[in-house]
Order: structure tokens, then C-alpha cells, then sequence
């Protein structure tokens, strides 16, 4: 039975804590400066609440420290390699199971085998990490949502979906180019909007019919579970675990970085039934991760995977993360600051675009907002719009992207409710100065991923 009432509590209790980082507004500014305004750059030490990413942030049970404890650190054929692949397989059905450091590293393995130049991947909408390993293969990352995934002031049960009619078309005209379909749960760029069973399904059965791949980006597994029970018809009994069971059964096979979903701080891993495409990536992962059976990671860390990937699936928890998340949208919306309508599972998304009008896109409202946000009262967000997915043309023009977004980003199992209403009262502050906001200008940038390590400058 899940809390009925309206009071959200955290179903925990505190056992470990550390302080956070207090600083002044002139301090603040220093550091902006020092940073050349992106917000990767900012110490950790001087960010009072990180809502950054929910990737690797989260705060660790009892039962995974203790898991801590119990590792095994052989490094060959651990006996925590094994309590990780039964937890993996008991969660997904998938035979197959490679541990990889995080899901960065899943997905280049992936992308190793069915990219390369003149291939497609095509996504409900791939993220930055995912978009940039397809591409270094030289393969194209097309994203086909739904059209209402891009209307985002008007709330939508399931608007993560892919378009299932564009999907088909692209497999029609693209045939074998096309080497993978992926979707993401939940839709991470589109405002963390959960994915329906229906909408799995009827991709799956068009990936059967052209006979492509299907596979699931899994880091959110478990938020878009239980978003299927609250409000997918025929789902309202079954647990989660039987939910996230029936979603995996109808891909071929997951990546996943464990940062989120898993609850830890590192890990991730590929899960497949395909035994020829396993074999290849465990040949790709001992160049670059390690054995098989630890790929990158301490015994230590397989065994808090494997204990939180059974803690991610328990209802109480799915309870209060969703309505944690929603408890700060509805803040934000008194404050009149527009969002991605519903909030997602992990996170609340600003339109910066709709929020600061007067800044156009190619001078970054985003991340100008996010900037701000840093700068009135400590917080630390993450921008996902040109900065993260502009381009530049043949001819070096600029071209920036559809849409300009800050991502509030809540670790889990990290904040109480008393600093998710701190966070409201500092956008309440921003809201009241968003005409002093300036645009930013983008000094220098590497092509792939180049919003981890740009240097940006304010527009006067």
C-alpha cells in the first residue's frame, strides 16, 4: 500500500550526512567567472544544492554499503560478478549480461558493433552521451517523438512514446541502414516523459516486421514502471518488477547506466539474448573496460548494483520519487516559471525559452538561465539546448537547437522537501530579476560532448 497522505515523507531514514557548501553571492560570481560560465566546471564545494544530474548522485542504503563490504575483488570470475549477473537477469530476462564502468561505456561497446558510417540509429530521443557515441561511429542519430513531446506546456499521460508512423516510414526508406532502434525510459531530453507499454510494444512488432534490433536505454527502467501502473489501462495490479519484466521482454536487449536507476555512484552494463553480438562485446570491453567479469568496476560496486536494482522497484520508494518531483514543479508553476508539462520522473524542466523571451537561442537562454539560477542562490542545474545540442553547418554557421531547457536534476534518496522549497524560493528570486538575465557566447568548444568543457563569455 502506497502513502496516502498529502504530507510527501521520504521513505527512509538519515543515517550519514555532510555539509554543504555555503557561499556568498560575490563568491559566487568569482566562481561563474573562473569557470568560464559552465556550470561542469564549479567545484562541488561551492554548490549548495546539485541538481546538476541525478547520474551517479544518489545516496546509497544500508544494505549497499553492507554489499560494500562483502565484495569480491578477484579478477577473474569474482563471486560478486555472479550476485550481479542473477540480479541483472532476474530484472531484465536477459541471458547475456557485460558490466561496464557506467553507460557511456555500454553504449560505445553497442555502437562499436552497429554503428558506422552510412548506419542510422534511430531513437524516441537519443541523450547527449548516446547521440555523440553513435556519431563518432560515423552513424546518423535520428530522434522521431511524438509530436506532443515538442508541445511542452500541454500535459500528456505518455509523451516519451516514438512515432510509430515515422518510425515505419524511416524503416521503408532507410531499410538495412538502419541498424538499431533504441528507446530511452523515460525520454531523458524531452523532460523525463515516461514511455507507454502500448506505444513498446507496437515498436517492437515494426522492428520485427524490417527485422531490426530493438533495444531499451534502461537508466530510468523503474520510474517509467511505475508511471505504466499509475496510468497505462491493465497495469493499475501488477508490481513494478512485473512491469519493468514486460517492458524488457519486448527488445532484444538494454543498456543501462546503473548511476540512475541502480542507485549507486558508478556502473552500468549491456544485456542482450544475442550469444554472437555478446561474444564481440566482450572482446570490444576487454580492450578498453577489462575482463568480462568486473568490466571496469570494483567487485565492491557489482554487488550495490545488484542490491539496488531489487531497493529501485519497491513501491513506497516509486511513490515518493514521482511526487517528489512533481512537489517542485508545482512550486515552480506558482512562481509562474514554465515548464515541461507533466514532470518527468527524475527531474523538473524549466522552458528557458519561454522564461527569458528577450534572449535569443543563439545566445543561449538555457544556459544563461541556469547560470543565474548558480549565481542568486547556489544551485547548480544543467542546460539542454544549443549549448548541449546546437550545431554547426558545412559552412560554420551555428545552428541552434529546437529547444532551450534547464534540467533540475534531483539525486535520489539525497534531498529533503525543505531544500527542494529552497530550491522554489531562489526561482521565485530569478523569476522576479529575469529581465537583468544576459546571454551567454560560446568562446571555444570540442565537437563531441562540448558542453562538459566549453568556455562561455556573457553578450553585453
Amino acid at each position: 500500500m502506497t502513502w496516502q497522505w498529502k504530507t510527501i515523507i521520504e521513505p527512509f531514514k538519515i543515517k550519514s550526512v555532510e555539509p554543504l557548501g555555503f557561499t556568498v553571492r560575490d563568491e559566487r560570481l568569482k566562481v561563474l567567472e573562473q569557470a568560464s560560465y559552465n556550470l561542469f566546471k564549479i567545484p562541488a564545494s561551492k554548490v549548495l544544492i546539485d541538481l546538476l544530474t541525478d547520474s551517479g548522485t544518489s545516496a546509497m542504503s544500508a544494505e549497499q554499503w553492507a554489499g560494500i563490504m562483502r565484495g569480491d575483488e578477484s579478477y577473474a570470475g569474482a563471486r560478486s560478478f555472479f550476485v550481479f549477473e542473477k540480479a541483472v537477469q532476474d530484472v531484465t530476462g536477459y541471458k547475456e549480461v557485460i558490466p561496464t564502468h557506467q553507460g557511456r561505456a555500454a553504449e560505445r561497446i553497442l555502437f562499436s558493433i552497429v554503428g558506422g558510417k552510412g548506419k542510422c540509429i534511430i531513437a524516441n530521443s537519443h541523450f547527449d552521451t548516446t547521440r555523440a557515441n553513435a556519431e563518432a561511429t560515423g552513424a546518423q542519430a535520428l530522434d522521431l517523438p511524438i509530436k506532443e513531446a515538442l508541445d511542452f506546456e500541454k500535459p500528456g499521460l505518455f509523451k516519451g512514446d516514438m512515432d510509430v508512423l515515422a518510425l515505419e516510414r524511416n524503416l521503408k526508406e532507410k531499410g538495412q541502414s538502419v541498424s538499431m532502434v533504441i528507446m530511452t525510459v523515460t525520454n531523458n531530453s524531452l523532460g523525463g516523459q515516461p514511455v507507454s507499454m502500448k506505444n513498446m510494444k507496437e515498436v517492437s512488432n515494426i522492428c520485427k516486421k524490417y527485422k531490426i534490433p530493438f533495444f531499451i536505454d534502461a537508466a530510468r527502467f523503474a520510474e517509467n514502471a511505475y508511471f505504466i501502473k499509475l496510468y497505462e489501462k491493465g497495469f493499475e495490479n501488477k508490481t513494478p518488477k512485473e512491469i519493468a519484466k514486460e517492458m524488457f521482454s519486448h527488445a532484444d536487449g538494454c543498456l543501462m547506466s546503473a548511476k540512475k536507476d541502480a542507485l549507486v555512484n558508478i556502473g552500468g552494463f549491456l544485456a542482450m539474448n544475442n550469444t554472437e553480438w555478446a561474444k564481440r562485446a566482450r572482446e570490444i570491453e576487454i580492450l578498453g573496460e577489462g575482463f568480462p567479469t568486473y568490466g571496469g568496476l570494483a567487485g565492491r560496486d557489482l554487488e550495490a548494483i545488484a542490491q539496488g536494482l531489487k531497493e529501485v522497484l519497491d513501491e513506497e520508494y516509486l511513490n515518493y520519487r514521482l511526487k517528489s518531483v512533481a512537489y517542485l514543479g508545482e512550486g515552480l508553476r506558482k512562481h509562474g516559471v514554465p515548464i515541461v508539462e507533466p514532470p518527468g520522473g527524475h527531474a523538473v524542466y524549466v522552458n528557458a525559452k519561454k522564461f527569458l523571451p528577450s534572449i535569443p537561442v543563439e545566445k543561449l537562454p538555457a544556459q544563461a538561465l541556469a547560470c543565474a539560477l548558480y549565481l542568486e542562490g547556489g544551485i547548480r542545474a544543467s542546460e539542454i539546448g544549443s549549448l548541449m545540442f546546437g550545431k554547426h553547418d558545412e559552412k560554420g554557421k551555428f545552428i541552434p537547437a529546437s529547444m532551450e531547457l534547464v534540467r533540475l536534476a534531483i539525486p535520489r534518496r539525497v534531498y529533503t522537501q525543505s531544500h527542494i522549497d529552497f530550491v522554489i524560493e531562489v526561482f521565485g528570486e530569478v523569476a522576479k530579476k529575469k529581465d537583468l538575465i544576459q546571454g551567454l557566447r560560446i568562446l571555444e568548444a570540442p565537437e563531441y560532448l562540448g558542453h562538459f568543457t566549453a568556455k562561455l563569455a556573457p553578450v553585453s
